[in-house]
Formats: structure tokens, sequence, C-alpha cells
């Protein structure tokens, strides 16, 4: 039987993932231990665990190096990338938004955008192609996305919003809701027909956690 490899994403998703996964019987604790190893497995269900960059598990996932992933809706829609979405985890659930100044509030349909800040330049070119169908010019962001319509370098932001605080703290809200966003489980393409039963078998486990939480 060959090894399962599930690529998780770092950070706070690898924790109530490895909740889940221990729900179902599978040995985490080389996951949660202090090693450098860089693969870790359990080797009773022969499966095997990598911690990644969030934006780089799709591309694992995708292309057969990991047969299962964890990681946010988020990544899946800026990544683009062909698998299988197969689970909503529900964990880290939060939105994808357009935000902008307070003033704009609700004049959303009279505004004419011509720059918008983001991390997720797929996400916002898409929105504002697709569903706004306008043509807009996208500024591609690594830090606080909230600064750009503070400094006049775009009208209108696209980012994942919490709770609201940090927009609200500076004068902004949030224009309109693009995607509820949350942990999601993705699988690969080959690996879903090649190893059917045993990847089903997590899934449903999983899945039934799901449910009994919610009870």
């Amino acid at each position: 039987m060959r090894y399962l490899t599930i690529a998780l994403s770092k950070g706070r998703l690898t924790d109530m993932a490895m909740e889940l996964f221990e729900g179902i019987g599978i040995d985490c604790s080389e996951l949660k231990s202090s090693t450098r190893k860089l693969i870790l497995s359990d080797e009773k269900n022969k499966i095997k665990f990598f911690l990644a960059k969030p934006a780089d598990v799709p591309t694992y996932v995708e292309y057969g190096a990991a047969d299962i992933g964890i990681v946010g809706k988020d990544t899946i829609l800026e990544e683009g990338r062909n698998l299988y979405e197969v689970l909503d985890l529900g964990f880290a659930a939060c939105r994808m938004a357009l935000a902008g100044p307070a003033e704009l509030e609700g004049k959303i349909d009279e505004l004419n955008i011509k720059r918008v800040g983001t991390k997720y330049p797929n996400i916002a070119r898409n929105y504002f192609e697709k569903t706004r169908r306008e043509s807009v010019e996208i500024i591609k962001l690594n830090g606080s996305v909230e600064l750009a319509p503070l400094v006049g370098l775009a009208e209108v932001i696209v980012d994942l919003v919490e709770s609201g605080r940090t927009l609200k703290e500076n004068g902004l809200v949030v224009l309109d809701t693009i995607a509820d966003i949350s942990a999601r489980m993705i699988v690969n393409r080959v690996s879903m027909k090649m190893e059917n039963e045993r990847i089903q078998k997590i899934i449903n486990g999983i899945a039934d956690q799901l449910k009994s939480m919610k009870r």
C-alpha cells in the first residue's frame, strides 16, 4: 500500500486540521513534535504530511505531489488550480470583500472605479470582469491593503474581512461581499480515482465529525 500524502497550510489551519485527522484515527504526533523534518508520517496508516505556504498547497495537490490538501477558500480562488474541492471544513471563516471609504457605502453602482488595491489580484480581476463587468487597474500589494484608499493609491480594496475592525478603525466599510471564505479540503483528480476508497474514507470520517460538532 502506498502512502497518501497530505499538504497542510502553515499556520492556524494546521492545528485545526490535526484535530480532525486525529478524530478519525490518524496519528499526528510527529506533526506536533518540534522536529525540523519536512515530511512527517503516520506509519501505521501509511500517511505522510508536509507543511507548505498556503499559496503552494493547491499547486502540490494539482500536480499530485500531495493527494489531499487543507487550505483556505481564498487561496483556492486566487490560485485557480485544477483539483477537486471536496469539503468545507467551516473553520477560519471570514469573507472576501470589496471595501472602501465610508462615504461610498450604498453608492457602489454609481462608482467609477479606476484602481483597486489587493493581495488577491486574480480574485479582484475576476470579480470586476465577470461580476461587475468593469475594466479596472489591479494593484498588487503585500502589506496593509487598507492603506491604499487612505493615501490615494486606489479608490477601493479587495481583501479578507474577519471582524471588520481594522476597516472601521481606518474609516473603511464593506461595499460588497465577493465570497464566503473558510478552510477547505482539496484532492488531486487522479488520486481521487486511484485511491478513491481510502480518500473517501477520510472525507466521510471528517464530514461526520463536522456534523456532530454542529449538533
